[in-house]
């Protein structure tokens, strides 16, 4: 069984930016990762790509010989890698057997709320690779500091999470610069909970644009929170503390972590004995270590029950 993490999200969010600084806190606690990228727009990538889309398309050309703008331009790249999953897969088959999978989408929103086309290239790699997902979903950390436009970033999140049907963690990104944006009107556990959203009715009729859709505003505010899908974790990604937090979290949702415990402690043993002179060595291994403490004594092996969480 292969693991790994779909990481999604708005122009601008970050999404490459993560796969680089995820790639590099995944080697240093002994994982073997290959980074994939599947957005044909992506041409100066940071980190070492061992699958590149742009060997079978790349979005400039598809635009230059269609007419095609870059939104058309990416929806028809998507539906022709779905076209050709067999040269993804081929690419992806000798990686399968010990590394740990990113793949780096485009930014195109309407790829992942209202196009079927990467949905199902990410089907069909589950279903032929036995693969087990995360997505990972960016959202700018500044978007909190307006109210209309983090309304808007919960129902891109709500409605993302109901399409792709995969195990999904949103992460506000970048919430190291958040600060720069002005003070938030409310706490951060406010916008990470999502609990009550009739606080921020007030806060929106003050601005202009937004009281005359107040009506509207409230109806999707009454979505969101009848659906209870959505909240948020936090990510700096320089800090290790963070990094290490949201790996832990993408571990449980896609059973890395109870698939691969022995492992676990392994990778999270190097992280403590190793030198400190780089930011990403420390690792918080509380939850592997709390498991371990539960289920597991001087002479019986881990049997974990099946009730637990």
């Amino acid at each position: 069984m292969v693991f790994g993490q779909v990481v999604i999200g708005p122009p601008g969010s970050g999404k490459t930016t993560y796969c680089n600084g995820m790639s590099q806190f995944l080697n240093l606690i002994g994982r073997k990762v290959a980074v994939v990228n599947l957005d044909p727009a992506n041409d100066a990538l940071p980190y070492e790509c061992a699958v590149n889309v742009e060997d079978l398309i790349k979005l400039e050309d598809v635009m230059a010989e269609h007419s095609l703008g870059p939104n058309g331009g990416l929806v028809y790249c998507m539906d022709y890698l779905e076209k050709n999953i067999d040269w993804l897969q081929s690419k992806l088959q000798p990686l399968i057997k010990d590394h740990y999978l990113l793949f780096d989408f485009p930014g195109q929103v309407e790829l992942f709320f209202l196009h079927a086309n990467a949905k199902r290239v990410i089907m069909k790699l589950i279903k032929r690779l036995n693969l087990r997902l995360t997505a990972v979903h960016l959202v700018d950390a500044h978007l909190c500091s307006d109210p209309g436009k983090y309304v808007s970033a919960l129902l891109l999140s709500l409605s993302t999470m109901v399409h792709l049907e995969l195990p999904h963690v949103n992460v506000l990104s970048k919430i190291d610069l958040i600060e720069s944006y002005g003070r938030l009107a409310f706490n951060l556990d406010f916008y990470t909970d999502v609990q009550d959203l009739s606080y921020l009715h007030h806060h929106l009729d003050q601005d202009p644009r937004s009281a005359k859709y107040r009506k509207l505003t409230k109806e999707l505010c009454e979505v969101i929170e009848n659906y209870g899908l959505v909240n948020f974790t936090t990510l700096d990604i320089q800090d290790k503390e963070s990094v290490g937090n949201l790996v832990k979290l993408i571990d449980k949702s896609n059973g890395y972590i109870f698939a691969g415990i022995e492992e676990s402690a392994v990778e999270f043993s190097k992280i403590a004995v190793g030198p400190v002179d780089w930011d990403y060595y420390r690792y918080p291994f509380s939850l592997v270590a709390a498991v371990q403490e539960k289920y597991m004594t001087d002479d019986e092996s881990l049997d974990v029950d099946e009730d637990h969480d």
